[in-house]
């Protein structure tokens, strides 16, 4: 039993000076041997978000709890104990004490229906990918990650270059744009500041790396987070990362960067040159070939600021799978709202077209030709991809003020980035499909 490391880390997210002796844990057992702590999922939560950083704390202080797929939203069980309590209640994360005979009711409910229960073994070390000088504009997961008290790390091509990528379980990617034509900012924010400092960090970074441009450094970062995640690490992107990375990837014979460089429109050969057997999700697609417009392939469904911009936004629905045979992408659209609202950013979904046969969606938009939430594997590792920036800013633009979750403690959006945190968790077993 690790206790100093629970106190520890209940200290640090719940304000809370405690010692040992108020900790109360017997050694861990089977959480259904002992009095338990539900946290429900459903609508009698009162901060969602909040919740997953409680059982992820548990979970990190060494102690095995699960998560009830599919049983009141995706609620989690966990070992009750004074500390964690205490750290649910100044989080004002809803908990229910549960006896030995409400679980083993629960546990006949989940038998007998679409759920599953899921033991949560090891808390992943959570890494997050963003230069030292972040641009001004804020990163969702980061953002979800401090708002729940989940430690992570900052990483970024220095890290990955070095093969430090190896000490992480999950990696977060965002508004990277691995085709290096700095999401081809200089269309609209040309003169700022912010941008200029962007551009001279990524080349001397490329300099420093010893890689001849910036999208050489780029398509060779995107390379090691792909044998990554082939190793067996766990992949989320969101917004820009998801688009740009796949083009990266199947660049091996094409710098995409070119028209940015010097101004003039794309080799129109380029796309042929393209080979998507590299990429983690998507193939086909065609390269956005003028410098001009602000997009960067037909992958993305809604091309937010191109000429040929989708409005108005919709709503994605998520997919309804089957627990017991499908967990993976069951753990992956645990939620308490099935229809959620959409929202941009500059890779806001994903075309059918462009998806590869392996593909696994996990949220579309009904009768539209793209989908918003995807997954899948590459070698031993997985990867899960979701379209838009933020989920609670439907039109967010760079120099808006960051999103204050406490205003958003039920979000649906946000409950999926959480998800995808406490993915690694989950103890692994041989899939039926």
């Amino acid at each position: 039993m690790k206790r100093r490391e629970f106190v520890r880390a209940v200290g640090r997210t719940a304000g809370l000076a405690v010692g040992g002796s108020l900790l109360g844990f017997r050694p861990p057992v089977r959480p259904s041997a002992v009095p338990s702590l539900l946290i429900p999922m459903d609508d009698a939560q009162g901060d969602h978000l909040k919740a997953y950083g409680v059982t992820y704390r548990v979970v990190q202080a060494g102690i095995k709890a699960e998560w009830l797929l599919n049983y009141r939203g995706g609620s989690f069980l966990l070992p009750d104990g004074p500390a964690i309590r205490r750290d649910a209640a100044l989080a004002g994360v809803t908990f229910e004490p549960v006896d030995d005979s409400r679980v083993t009711a629960i546990r006949g409910e989940i038998e007998a229906s679409n759920m599953d229960a899921v033991p949560l073994e090891k808390a992943p070390k959570v890494a997050v990918y963003v230069p030292p000088n972040a641009a001004p504009w804020d990163d969702a997961v980061t953002m979800a990650l401090q708002y729940a008290g989940i430690t992570f790390d900052k990483v970024w091509d220095f890290e990955v270059m070095s093969g430090k990528l190896a000490g992480y379980d999950w990696l977060h990617l965002h508004h990277e744009d691995f085709t290096g034509q700095y999401s081809k900012f200089y269309l609209i924010y040309t003169g700022q500041p912010w941008l200029a400092e962007m551009v001279r960090f990524n080349a001397d970074a490329a300099k420093q790396l010893r890689f001849g441009t910036v999208p050489d450094l780029k398509k060779a970062v995107a390379r090691r987070i792909r044998d990554y995640v082939g190793n067996g690490g766990f992949l989320f992107a969101m917004c820009t990362a998801t688009e740009t990375i796949d083009l990266a990837l199947a660049a091996e014979q094409v710098d995409i960067a070119a028209a940015f460089a010097d101004g003039t429109p794309m080799d129109p050969q380029a796309d042929g040159k393209l080979d998507w057997t590299k990429a983690l999700a998507f193939t086909g697609a065609h390269v956005e070939p003028s410098p001009q417009i602000a997009s960067f392939s037909d992958i993305d469904g809604h091309q937010v600021n191109a000429p040929a911009r989708r409005q108005p936004l919709g709503a994605f629905k998520l997919f309804n799978f089957s627990a017991k045979i499908d967990p993976v992408p069951t753990l992956l659209v645990q939620n308490h709202r099935q229809v959620i609202p959409d929202f941009y950013g500059l890779t806001t979904s994903f075309l059918r077209s462009r998806l590869k046969p392996s593909d696994v969606v996990l949220a579309d938009e009904e009768g539209a030709p793209w989908v918003k939430y995807i997954n899948g594997n590459h070698g031993k590792g997985t990867w899960t991809f979701f379209g838009g920036h933020d989920p609670e800013d439907q039109q967010h633009q760079i120099g808006d003020p960051p999103t204050d979750l406490s205003l958003h403690p039920h979000s649906p959006g946000y409950r999926l980035i959480l998800n995808n945190v406490l993915f690694p968790a989950a103890k692994k077993r041989e899939l039926k499909t």
